[in-house]
């Protein structure tokens, strides 16, 4: 049984599935956007995001986790120099997935994968929208206090 178990394993060994995930992440970093099977863009999204979201923070911890995940080091230095700061405030949903139809030779189901925020055409006409926090923040505008009244008559007629 296979209870658990979410990765998909493309009909191949590990040792091929990392490299050829690895080498697809490497070419999504590089040209932002690549067309593939949907099954592997399926995968490739699990297995980018997370180091999306460790390029987020810049340290020497960061850099060599995703390091051993990619193994390239221009895409690393792209993906924390580049992509991180583009991607800095969103809290995740780095990349997105759109089905072109099926391939001529097999018949195979195409996509398109691309990291969202280099995608000017979706992001022309929207405005940043803010996220809201349920117990987050207390309202802005401090409650209005009203000042302790002073009764300077009443107190000096009675001394």
């Amino acid at each position: 049984m296979r209870h658990g178990k979410k990765n998909n394993h493309l009909g191949r060994q590990t040792a091929h599935r990392k490299s050829m995930l690895a080498n697809m992440a490497c070419s999504l970093i590089e040209h932002k956007r690549i067309n593939t099977t949907v099954a592997k863009a399926k995968a490739l999204k699990q297995f980018v995001e997370p180091l999306v979201t460790k390029s987020k923070e810049d340290t020497t911890h960061n850099r060599r986790i995703v390091m051993s995940k990619l193994r390239q080091k221009d895409a690393v230095a792209e993906l924390f120099r580049d992509v991180a700061v583009k991607v800095g405030d969103r809290p995740g949903g780095y990349t997105r997935i759109i089905k072109l139809g099926n391939r001529l030779g097999d018949n195979a189901d195409m996509a398109m994968i691309e990291l969202v925020d280099y995608n000017e055409l979706y992001n022309l006409g929207k405005t940043k929208k803010k996220s809201t926090r349920r117990a987050g923040k207390k309202s802005a505008a401090p409650a209005k206090t009203e000042a302790p009244v002073k009764e300077t008559k009443a107190n000096d007629e009675e001394e």
